[in-house]
């Protein structure tokens, strides 16, 4: 019986720590969460911290591919998993205002089926030469579809040559046909590619790359700055 206790007392015991570090490090986020709900309440009230569209660190090579709070960052936790696989950037004007540019040269594709997504093919990723990447860009549309990507860059876009900087299209609350409503922002991902040409599923957040590198900033849930700022140190320390 003192053994079953023992062994209760020190999941108790470890349980209690995880919160704590879980609490610890979440903290500055749901601060800034709590301002965030606060300005869609009372804009005039709250300043949040604003990332600026285009903005390019220096050594870094992709520029920020929109402007905005940096509210979910790479490795976040979504129902207590860490599984975000990319930056969601809330634009604080709502749909159709923000807008959204490539973060890097690259060819882009629209497949027929994309209502709000686009995906950018860089073939010579600028950090591991010879290896190619891809960036993905999603939620441009209301949420009904209405798109708010480029006439341009029509469904079925295929390697459409762009550099860094070209405007792609606006920030929107499009969440497909999920029951879930989402806030006007822009998801943006750097995704891995499968070897043959093809991308890796972006939401499987092992087929990700870690964006703190690529924009010069700590964007990584477990060590990021927030807000976020330039850096030379990008890496967590340990990890």
């Amino acid at each position: 019986m003192r053994v079953l206790f023992n062994r209760i007392f020190y999941l108790l015991g470890l349980v209690a720590v995880c919160l704590i570090l879980f609490w610890c490090t979440s903290l500055p986020r749901l601060r800034e969460a709590g301002q965030y709900i606060q300005f869609k309440q009372t804009p005039d009230t709250v300043e949040l911290p604003v990332a600026t569209d285009l903005e390019q660190c220096i050594g870094a090579p992709f520029a920020l591919p929109t402007s905005g709070w940096i509210g979910i960052v790479y490795g976040d936790s979504i129902l207590g998993v860490q599984n975000h696989s990319g930056l969601d950037v809330f634009g604080l004007q709502g749909n159709g205002v923000t807008p959204v540019y490539a973060a890097y040269d690259g060819y882009l594709t629209r497949y027929p089926e994309w209502t709000s997504a686009v995906i950018i093919r860089h073939p010579n990723d600028p950090l591991q030469p010879g290896r190619q990447i891809w960036t993905y860009y999603t939620h441009m549309a209301d949420e009904t579809g209405r798109s708010y990507i480029l006439e341009q860059i029509p469904p079925g876009t295929v390697e459409l040559p762009v550099k860094k900087g070209t405007l792609l299209g606006f920030q929107g609350d499009y969440n497909g046909n999920t029951w879930r409503a989402i806030d006007t922002h822009l998801h943006f991902s750097i995704v891995l590619d499968d070897g043959h040409g093809k991308f890796l599923n972006e939401t499987d957040l092992n087929n990700t790359l870690d964006p703190s590198p690529y924009l010069g900033m700590r964007l990584n849930t477990f060590c990021a700055d927030r807000p976020p700022v330039c850096r030379a140190d990008v890496f967590c320390p340990n990890f």
